[in-house]
């Protein structure tokens, strides 16, 4: 499917960017309000979040810890004021329901059960639900329609800051991959002391993929973050100790090429100097090359 523009009005209810925000998409029946917790007394006088509707509660931080809720309720705001009492975690609310009030209990309960499988796949946020929720059985033109619905929910979170519904892929997903020089297109590999790491630029920062060899050592230039981030790694599970190496056991995204970098070897690294393509030519060139093409 081809790529098109998308028009999102943002309309800030004080003023303040940090505020409560009321999100639209031309020509869609949907609606989102974004909300802090702070604020969250001032819901109550927005009829839109009283409706039938889905939600998202986050937990903002400055880690890379992200924590979400995924629910819904035929009564969103008198749902929200009983996880304000009970739920300790979140500091943000974003509320989802429909202008024309045609979001039905079984379109809801649907909404649900997709977003937290598409957050569950997309292993951005550690989800704080306890339980699978059932998805709804809706006719096929209904179950589109809802499918449309979560794309358009998947834009508005994304124009958030909240990248939840949105997969750690290293795949190109532009039909015009083909036709087009763009960075995204490209696989790059780093070897270093033996080992063998693949990556790829994408608009989060850096993927490195899964199958790469990380160093087990780590010298007293490697950063403290990514000391912190290598340590968390083994936390997770995310690496298997191969003896002379790490193996990573599934992509992971990093802030640059140079943070990925840095991990691989064990010690400082310029990742547009250390990742090549299959040709040879670095990361660094590509990029001076893209640029000077505009």
């Amino acid at each position: 499917m081809p790529k098109f523009g998308r028009s999102i009005k943002i309309f800030l209810a004080d003023g303040s960017p940090a505020g409560l925000r009321h999100v639209e998409i031309a020509n869609w029946s949907g609606q989102a309000l974004a909300c802090p917790r702070s604020r969250f007394s001032e819901l109550g006088s927005w009829d839109e979040c009283r409706r039938p509707g889905i939600y998202f509660l986050f937990e903002n931080s400055n880690g890379d810890d992200n924590v979400a809720y995924i629910g819904e309720s035929e009564d969103v705001f008198k749902r929200l004021a009983d996880h304000d009492r009970k739920k300790e975690f979140w500091n943000e609310v974003i509320i989802f329901t429909s202008k024309d009030e045609s979001l039905t209990k079984g379109h809801i309960k649907y909404l649900e059960a997709r977003l937290v499988e598409i957050s569950k796949h997309a292993d951005r946020y550690e989800l704080e639900n306890s339980n699978i929720p059932t998805k709804s059985s809706l006719p096929r033109a209904e179950a589109a329609a809802m499918e449309e619905f979560i794309d358009n929910i998947r834009i508005v979170l994304g124009s958030l800051s909240h990248r939840i519904l949105e997969s750690i892929s290293s795949s190109v997903t532009l039909e015009s991959a083909s036709q087009n020089d763009l960075i995204m297109n490209y696989e790059f590999s780093f070897q270093t002391n033996g080992l063998i790491a693949n990556g790829r630029v994408t608009d989060d920062g850096f993927i490195l993929l899964s199958n790469s060899q990380l160093s087990r050592a780590a010298s007293t230039s490697l950063s403290n973050k990514n000391l912190i981030i290598k340590t968390q790694m083994l936390d997770d599970g995310m690496l298997e100790d191969k003896g002379g190496y790490y193996l990573l056991l599934k992509d992971k995204l990093f802030s640059s090429s140079s943070s990925a970098a840095d991990l691989v070897a064990g010690n400082s690294r310029s990742g547009p100097q250390s990742w090549k393509t299959t040709d040879g030519e670095l990361l660094k060139t590509i990029e001076n090359r893209l640029v000077n093409k505009t």
